[in-house]
């Protein structure tokens, strides 16, 4: 990804302010708010210069100590009620800068959100585990604090920066000309060193996403790096990650650092020479003490205003990195839409001719002209060995990934004619793998249809064989499954998932073999529950035992992503070929 320019930073501040105008009724009363409080704090240097001028202004021109103190008194009373406004509005504003910023961020963590759950599989699949989550976590944290904080600064700032230069032109336009001839020289240091630590900082979120992605599939596999005994593998690859990051901020520091120190040298060391001059014109005559102590005071605070822009700039820098990130992702193409959504599948399948390549390894095609027919309610086996196509055959029919050529049929109409939601509201699976979400068995089972009540719950886990070993839970089905379903057995995963498809009711089953990795009588539960769930509908089934190989109505034997051979178990045992070496074998 290019670098954020000059116009992309604008560009991002106009997407960002896009989202604060979403909440226009407290936002913009709060930048209201924040240019009167920044305009109300260039009060505090005039008058605190009033205060330190008056007495030694007094005593040149001999005005009586009476005179000086009521007039030092009202000007007193008159900054602290300026002060007391200044705090009540400031109050108000951080409030509503909250409000508004929080409210604004989480519309976008919404959009994200809403996005990214559309987004294609193959987008997905060419993810890296944990990456994205790290990345859009962290570019979301860069851009709260820049809405929160950064924003706020950065108006406060110019105001009371334009304000000041305003009131040292007044104070003395001679030492103002002199002051200002260190701006060009600050400007081309932010516009130089601006540009290194603009790709530092990038650098950086990418490399703690990397650091954070580490964790994430350590955690995700602990079991298998506790069984390898590669704790410290891991370690070394996530101090690696880090060793890496921590290059890079260090290197990013060097040049903030050195970005600041320069800033503050020229800005400083103007306002010393300003001082000085001011002191010589004050001893000549040419500039009186109210007028030579306000330029001071407020020389003082445009120093700071100005001293403070190279670390807002940063951040917005930053932030520039941040929201392309964040909008190239808003910008990708989601999954098709359109389609009938009022669909009713009675479960008839054909594949005519279908090839297809993963869009990672375009010339390798993992089916080649694929063709077969399903009849509604007919229980159809796919057998063969690895990567042979099987699995990818199920992605086609739920319609994760579109053929290259050829078509899928189904109940006759091109699965293109059907809305997505439609189409995969109507279709089960059952992974080989479990993959349970870290709340209640209830929650997981409800997962099959969202809004299920109590009792459609219980009666799909009674059909799934799992009602038994649920209600001897001490919670019940209230039982927390823990992450990834870790606190139940690979048979109990197995049934929840089950009872998820009986909840459901759809009119196509796709099972990915799930009793290859079970004892005997977890199998014999299992394979009682997946009988039941198969009665009446369409059931494409990847085998990897005999025993569910025989009561298929029809066997397909995949090779190198066609059908080698197709018919009933009896049928292709006769035959001979690959099917028979396949049962010798177990299928496994």
């Amino acid at each position: 990804m290019s670098e954020p320019t000059s116009s992309s930073s604008k560009s991002a501040l106009k997407w960002i302010g896009g989202y604060l105008m979403q909440e226009k009724l407290i936002f913009i009363p709060s930048i209201f708010a924040l240019l009167f409080t920044a305009g109300l704090s260039l009060a505090f240097p005039y008058y605190i210069g009033q205060l330190v001028g008056s007495p030694a202004e007094a005593l040149k021109q001999e005005i009586p100590a009476g005179v000086v103190l009521e007039r030092s008194n009202r000007i007193l009373i008159t900054l602290l009620c300026i002060l007391a406004a200044q705090a009540t509005v400031a109050f108000f504003r951080v409030q509503g800068f909250i409000r508004s910023g929080e409210s604004a961020l989480n519309r976008l963590r919404r959009d994200l959100f809403t996005h990214l759950v559309r987004m294609p599989m193959a987008y997905f699949q060419e993810q890296r585990s944990g990456a994205l989550s790290n990345r859009i976590s962290a570019d979301l944290g860069v851009l709260r604090e820049t809405l929160l904080t950064t924003v706020p600064q950065a108006a406060r700032q110019s105001v009371i920066l334009i304000g000041g230069l305003v009131f040292i032109f007044i104070c003395s336009w001679k030492l103002s000309l002199i002051m200002l001839g260190s701006i060009p020289v600050v400007v081309l240091a932010v516009a130089f060193f601006g540009r290194k630590v603009r790709g530092y900082s990038k650098s950086a979120q990418d490399s703690l996403a990397d650091a954070g992605t580490v964790i994430e599939e350590t955690v995700q596999g602990v079991a298998d790096v506790k069984a390898y005994t590669n704790e410290a593998f891991e370690e070394k690859r996530y101090s690696a990650a880090l060793d890496n990051f921590l290059g890079v901020t260090k290197r990013g520091a060097m040049t903030r650092a050195a970005f600041l120190a320069f800033v503050i040298f020229c800005l400083f060391g103007t306002i010393a020479f300003v001082s000085w001059h001011g002191a010589r014109m004050l001893a000549t005559d040419q500039i009186d003490w109210d007028n030579f102590a306000c330029f001071i005071l407020f020389a003082i605070f445009v120093g700071a205003s100005l001293g403070s822009l190279p670390e807002i700039i940063s951040q917005l820098q930053h932030t520039s990195g941040a929201v392309e990130r964040l909008r190239s992702i808003l910008d990708m193409e989601t999954e098709r839409s359109g389609g009938d959504e009022q669909a009713r599948l009675s479960g008839a399948i054909v594949f005519k001719d279908v090839s297809y390549s993963y869009p990672s390894r375009p010339d390798i095609a993992v089916l080649k002209e694929l063709s077969f027919e399903v009849e509604p309610g007919q229980r159809v086996a796919l057998v063969g060995p690895s990567g042979a196509g099987k699995s990818t055959t199920f992605s086609l029919v739920l319609g994760f990934n579109e053929a290259d050529q050829g078509s899928i049929l189904i109940d006759g109409r091109e699965i293109s004619e059907f809305a997505l939601k439609s189409l995969r509201s109507q279709i089960a699976i059952v992974p080989q793998e479990v993959l349970l979400f870290g709340g209640s068995i209830r929650e997981n089972i409800e997962y099959g249809r969202p809004g299920s009540g109590e009792e459609e719950i219980v009666e799909a886990a009674k059909q799934a064989n799992a009602h038994d070993f649920i209600s001897e839970l001490p919670e019940g089905y209230d039982t927390l499954v823990g992450p990834r379903g870790t606190k139940l057995s690979g048979g109990q995963r197995q049934r929840i998932a089950i009872a998820r498809a009986v909840l459901a009711d759809p009119r196509i089953l796709l099972l990915d073999e799930a009793t290859s990795a079970l004892d005997s009588e977890s199998e014999r539960l299992v394979n009682e529950a997946l009988e039941k769930l198969m009665a009446g509908r369409t059931s494409l089934v990847i085998a990897h035992r005999l025993s569910t190989v025989r009561h298929a109505d029809r066997i397909l034997v995949f090779q190198q992503g066609r059908i080698a051979e197709s018919g009933s178990h009896d049928r292709l045992i006769e035959k001979g070929g690959s099917y028979k070496y396949l049962v010798e074998t177990q299928l496994v």
